[in-house]
């Protein structure tokens, strides 16, 4: 699609030479142009809508997962509870750990990177727009394939762990739907962390060196290389546990030589990087709001980039400590209890320069901040809780009992999942253009708090009671039912305050008041330009000159070392509304923004910056389905639909390759009659 956003006062252009036209693809091989409505973004390639899909999607995703942990609670509320029967409890379990870890955190994360990660290094788009597209629309269809179970003889069984040999042999196609729903989903990960890996490495705005990035984006490049290495080590677990089930391998058969903790050991060796994978964009968003909220730079920031290196690097070094208890013999299990003593060197460094971004700072209280430290408070108690799991007999006594589910929760919801909606309140004026009600805000904030509490703080005295953990029901005189009646109350004060969030943005959809274009007063560069961001980012590829870049535009350094406003403030280019500092409006260079080619600008005959922008494509999203059906096809074992699936999948590629770079634009008169242009007044609009 190509936007004028300021017209040239240049003369007229002559009209093409003579054969220089571009022949017109053949029909099913165009691109759409100006598609609208719900088809515009089945076909967009714009990394920030794909963004906003991944985080939509995810969110869905997290209600159900939501309300497949009420279940549990309700069962597990009373002793001798009929609630769910044993199956049920099995499958609701097993597809909660597994939303929530691979459809709720892991894709929130991506979609604020997927928004987020290029606007902060000064990108105007991702490296790959196609194959980021590509990577949603698997992604979701990983989601459906996996719930589709439900209706097609039921869900995945074995927990979300999925520990064979038990898995190996249990029947029905429950589990098969599990690993190819993995699988999917694995794929959608690692296209997703190519594309981000290579757009923060090689897509960074002239300036903006490693060290001046802003910690989010360096966290979610650390995540990234996670996911690059560990993904193939689950998929190669999912793979020889496919042939187990579907041709008859001996990968895990115990009874013919195979060895029982195989997968235990490829599992965990996956699932412990998982754990960062997980933590580390949410501790890069904490960084990002403290110090907003705090009007101080972040505290030894260096020190805080290579924690979350040695995080990532330390991470895979201590796998074995879920496998303690399996007789590793003495010399590995001190190994991994001194390497898990050692990852919570890093972790600790990164909490006491949050501690100390805050010390003196000028706070301001907001919904963001709350969550922001809602994640160090809770995310500290689980990581406390984390190394009394270094301690090897102290292991033993709590390995599979309920202390094991108050820590990883701790660590993942209270980490996590506070992290990510404070990202969510902070980064809302910059997607939307619009303010979530802080009032609202701080409500869901306590009651989330308490509630969340209220249900896992109760786990840790359950499991040193001795309660185990993946049990559906127990008898009365164990003295287990205070607790469980307790953390059901709790769960349901945090299903409320989820439904507060839900009421906050129906009610910022439908207000008309406009947010700020700065409404924090933030200190990086996708707050310096419109909000929400044009389909191109930056008019003007920025010229980066410091770390927090933005903010430096801004403020100086006054005769007493404090930031003092300068004198002509800098405006956000194309704005249509003031910044929180009034800042008075500049000009910006004239651009002209073309569908099709790379990403950078280049200069047109008459002087005006020509951006170019690739054209929406349908392939991404044809291609993605083809997965599920080869997927349904091995899993029911019908050959046809597996040979029908495989060609969809080649097809869509070679369409997908053979699709022209961008459409050729229709004439003037169609364009100036297209509803979705909006005429604008200044550059960069």
């Amino acid at each position: 699609m190509a936007i004028v956003t300021q017209p040239t006062s240049s003369p007229a252009e002559l009209p093409p030479p003579p054969g220089s036209a571009r022949p017109s693809p053949v029909r099913l091989l165009r691109r759409p142009t100006h598609p609208r409505g719900v088809w515009n973004w089945m076909t967009t390639v714009d990394h920030k809508k794909i963004g906003i899909m991944y985080s939509a999607s995810a969110f869905l995703f997290f209600l159900i997962g939501g309300i497949e942990a009420l279940m549990l609670r309700v069962q597990l509320g009373s002793p001798n509870n009929t609630f769910l029967s044993a199956e049920a409890y099995n499958q609701v379990f097993t597809m909660h750990g597994t939303t929530m870890i691979f459809l709720v955190v892991m894709p929130l994360s991506a979609g604020l990177a997927n928004y987020l990660l290029p606007i902060m290094v000064g990108a105007r788009d991702v490296a790959f727009p196609r194959l980021n597209a590509f990577g949603f629309w698997v992604f979701l269809v990983g989601g459906l394939f996996m719930y589709s179970s439900f209706f097609l003889g039921g869900a995945p069984n074995g927990g979300w762990f999925g520990y064979a040999p038990l898995t190996r042999n249990m029947p029905g196609h429950n589990i098969d739907f599990w690993i190819f729903g993995l699988q999917i989903l694995g794929l959608a990960s690692l296209t997703g962390a190519i594309n981000l890996i290579v757009t923060v490495v090689n897509l960074r705005a002239p300036g903006m060196s490693l060290f001046r990035m802003p910690i989010f984006v360096w966290m979610s490049l650390v995540a990234q290389f996670l996911l690059l290495f560990a993904l193939p080590v689950i998929t190669v677990a999912l793979f020889l546990l496919m042939f187990d089930r579907q041709f008859g391998a001996n990968f895990f058969n115990a009874s013919a030589g195979a060895d029982p903790l195989l997968w235990q050991h490829l599992f965990w060796l996956f699932g412990h990087p998982e754990v960062y994978i997980l933590i580390l964009p949410a501790m890069g968003v904490v960084s990002e709001i403290l110090p907003v909220f705090s009007r101080k730079p972040l505290f030894g920031y260096q020190v805080m980039v290579i924690s979350g290196i040695a995080i990532g690097f330390l991470g895979w070094g201590v796998w074995a400590h879920h496998m303690f208890v399996t007789g590793l013999g003495p010399v590995a299990t001190a190994a991994f209890s001194a390497s898990t003593m050692f990852i919570a060197v890093p972790t600790g460094v990164k909490i006491f320069n949050w501690l100390s971004t805050l010390w003196r700072g000028k706070i301001r209280v907001t919904a963001p901040l709350l969550f922001a430290v809602g994640f160090v408070t809770m995310f500290t108690i689980g990581g406390l809780s984390g190394v009394t799991h270094a301690i090897v007999p102290s292991d033993t006594q709590q390995t599979d009992t309920y202390y094991i589910v108050a820590h990883f929760h701790y660590v993942l919801f209270g980490g996590s999942i506070f992290g990510l909606f404070g990202g969510a309140f902070f980064w809302w004026p910059k997607f939307t253009g619009k303010m979530l009600s802080d009032k609202l805000g701080k409500l869901q904030f306590w009651l989330m708090l308490i509630g969340f509490n209220m249900t896992f703080g109760p786990f840790h005295i359950l499991g040193l009671q001795g309660m185990p953990r993946r049990i559906y029901t127990y008898p009365k005189d164990r003295g287990w039912d205070f607790w469980n009646f307790f953390a059901t109350i709790g769960s349901f004060v945090i299903a409320l305050s989820v439904l507060v969030f839900i009421i906050n943005v129906v009610k910022t959809r439908r207000s008309k008041t406009l947010a700020p274009e700065d409404p924090w007063d933030a200190r990086t560069l996708e707050w310096s330009i419109p909000s929400p961001p044009p389909e191109y980012n930056f008019a003007v590829v920025p010229l980066v000159t410091a770390r927090d870049d933005w903010w430096h535009r801004k403020y100086e350094e006054g005769p007493d070392g404090r930031p003092v406003l300068r004198p002509h403030q800098p405006a956000i280019p194309g704005a249509n509304r003031p910044t929180a500092l009034a800042a008075a409006e500049v000009a910006s260079a004239p651009a002209h923004v073309d569908a099709g080619g790379d990403e950078h600008g280049e200069h047109g005959e008459h002087g005006e910056e020509h951006i170019h922008m690739p054209s929406p494509s349908y392939w991404p999203l044809v291609a993605s389905l083809g997965l599920a059906v080869v997927c349904y096809g091995l899993i029911f074992r019908f050959l046809p639909v597996c040979i029908l699936g495989g060609i969809w999948i080649i097809s869509s590629l070679y369409a997908w390759a053979m699709e022209p770079a961008t459409e050729p634009e229709p004439p003037e008169e169609a364009l100036s009659m297209s509803t979705d242009l909006e005429p604008v007044s200044q550059a960069g609009a």
